[in-house]
């Protein structure tokens, strides 16, 4: 599969595809939406689509296919420079786009609420739960602070958060993700909307609670009779959650129809494409290496623990007596929900922590070094590949600068010397062209930045490589391709995995065997097709049936349940 490119694209015509449905009466239709810059560039163009009162639209497609820009344009939301065009939105049949700015203004913020993507940077760090739920509320409410009390509360209980009264003192940085985006859910409900938009709403958060935030706001659809415009690039949560789909690539509307029929039987290339990338869970994992091989990394009973700041006495256990064994050749996955303490033991194995207890050892080699910069040292042959591609990278250097620097820092005098014939076959390695080498993140799609930071950990020729939700970030078309570049790389450098993921579709598809932590502790270990077909832990079955769109792609045919 060819990762999308940053360059402009021809956008296939809109073939075979269910007649755009246009109703004056549902309780949003939007019609002929087109969206463009002050410059003149066209975002999104003639898009048409309406949602009844307790129904589902997802908008699916991948980064710049115009989807967030499309649900935005409804709400109200675009960003400076950026206007409807052309078209018409009307809700419950008042023409939104005829009316004053001041009007329009009241009335989409009376109708609309909006669920972002990321809970940590829609949240403000600086103010306490209760503060931004009164913030949310109407006029009359926030004045009257017992009021906005008790209806923050209600607004907490409605959305599944325990111990409400606890929290509205509480800071985001003191509550998980999943917490975190109910409390978005609730400020985005305060005002009891008829319309709910969730952008990328579950993106960042493990399947378990993913499935949490998915059933809340099923829940509250039918309560509240709500319409819903889902937007994502994951057709496993679409195909999960919606009633009609609308696929949209570089802002034109290319196929839309019933769930059913566009899972069962795409009518657009594109469509197909992105179902296609839809990790699969019954494909066989990679063959496990020969018992011959050697142990590169070998821990016992590692403790890590932390202070519970601003959740009374004691400690928290982020990971808790773990055993873990790591053969040449072996790709071990880490699974478990946020808080199970995957990426603790992550940053232990590569030295970027220290365990409170246990036996740490690489190649043979223990390790026992009381400072970052030693530890680091001695785990030269363990290498990491951090999760967020945009903030892994330094802005202000070249690709070639940002590969060469481990080299510069800790290679050999002769590795020092040809420095860019090295950065020139790490490029080559991870397929991105060698002109690259010149180009700084932003002149890079979130698929090509990732591929510099994959270059960068192989840049000192390491024995293992710990992977950190290494695609989680990024489109599914996108994670494909990473994907199959991670399983060549091991196959071409004799590399060892350790990838911790909360996507246990990503597990499958790159791991030989399989390690499940909860609460720090490991609940399950073994082959990874044994762990996908017989899982003997409650808590793994629990994860593996909260996969988004696992029973509906089955019945369809499109991916049979492991």
């Amino acid at each position: 599969m060819t990762e999308t490119s940053v360059e402009p694209r021809t956008v296939p015509p809109l073939a075979h595809a269910d007649p755009a449905p246009f109703d004056p009466t549902p309780l949003l239709a939007v019609r002929g939406l087109t969206v463009g810059t002050t410059r003149g560039a066209e975002l999104v163009h003639d898009v048409t689509f309406s949602v009844a009162a307790g129904f589902s639209l997802g908008i699916v497609g991948e980064s710049g296919s115009g989807k967030t820009m499309t649900a935005m344009a409804v709400a109200g939301l675009l960003p400076r420079n950026v206007a409807v065009t052309a078209g018409s939105v009307r809700v419950a049949g008042r023409d939104v786009t005829a009316r004053t700015d001041a009007e329009r203004r009241v009335l989409l913020r009376d109708t609309f609420g909006v669920v972002f993507q990321n809970p940590t940077v829609t949240l403000n760090p600086r103010l306490t739960i209760g503060a931004q739920l009164r913030e949310a509320l109407p006029p009359e409410l926030r004045r009257h602070r017992p009021a906005a009390r008790t209806r923050s509360l209600e607004l907490l209980d409605h959305v599944g958060v325990p111990r409400a009264a606890e929290r509205l003192t509480a800071y985001p940085h003191e509550l998980s993700g999943g917490l975190n985006q109910r409390i978005v859910i609730a400020i985005a409900v305060a005002r009891r909307p008829r319309i709910l938009i969730a952008d990328e709403a579950t993106t960042a958060l493990d399947v378990s609670v993913q499935k949490q935030v998915l059933d809340l706001i099923d829940r509250l659809r039918a309560e509240l009779d709500l319409a819903v415009i889902m937007v994502s690039h994951d057709m496993g949560v679409i195909a999960d959650r919606t009633d009609e789909v609308l696929v949209l690539k570089d802002g034109h509307r290319v196929e839309q129809g019933p769930v059913d029929r566009l899972i069962t039987g795409p009518r657009h290339p594109y469509t197909r494409t992105l179902l296609d990338a839809v990790p699969s869970l019954d494909a066989p994992a990679p063959p496990p290496p020969t018992d011959d091989r050697p142990v590169l990394i070998e821990a016992r009973d590692l403790v890590r623990t932390f202070s519970a700041h601003g959740q009374g006495a004691g400690v928290i256990r982020a990971v808790d007596h773990v055993d873990l064994t790591l053969h040449g050749g072996q790709a071990l996955g880490v699974v478990g929900e946020s808080g199970s303490g995957k990426t603790t033991l992550a940053r232990i194995l590569v030295g970027l922590d220290r365990p409170d207890e246990g036996r740490l050892s690489a190649l043979g080699t223990p390790i026992r070094g009381t400072t970052i910069a030693r530890r680091r040292r001695q785990l030269q042959d363990v290498q990491y590949v951090f999760q967020d591609p945009w903030s892994a990278l330094d802005p202000r250097q070249t690709v070639e600068e940002i590969i060469a620097e481990p080299i510069q820092l800790s290679g050999t005098p002769d590795q020092r010397r040809q420095v860019s014939r090295l950065v020139a076959g790490l490029l080559e390695d991870v397929r991105l062209p060698t002109s690259y080498a010149d180009r700084t993140p932003h002149q890079l799609s979130g698929g090509q930045r990732q591929r510099v930071v994959i270059a960068r950990a192989l840049a000192l020729g390491p024995r293992v490589v710990v992977a950190d939700e290494p695609v989680s970030a990024l489109d599914l078309s996108v994670q494909a391709t990473v994907l199959d570049l991670l399983a060549r790389l091991r196959e071409e450098h004799d590399l060892s995995y350790v990838v911790i993921s909360h996507d246990l579709a990503v597990i499958k598809r790159l791991c030989t065997d399989v390690l499940v932590m909860r609460e720090g502790r490991v609940v399950e270990r073994g082959r990874t097709d044994d762990i996908f077909t017989t899982p003997t832990d409650p808590y793994t079955r629990l994860l593996l049936d909260a996969i988004p769109g696992r029973d509906r792609l089955h019945r369809s045919g499109q991916r049979p349940t492991p």
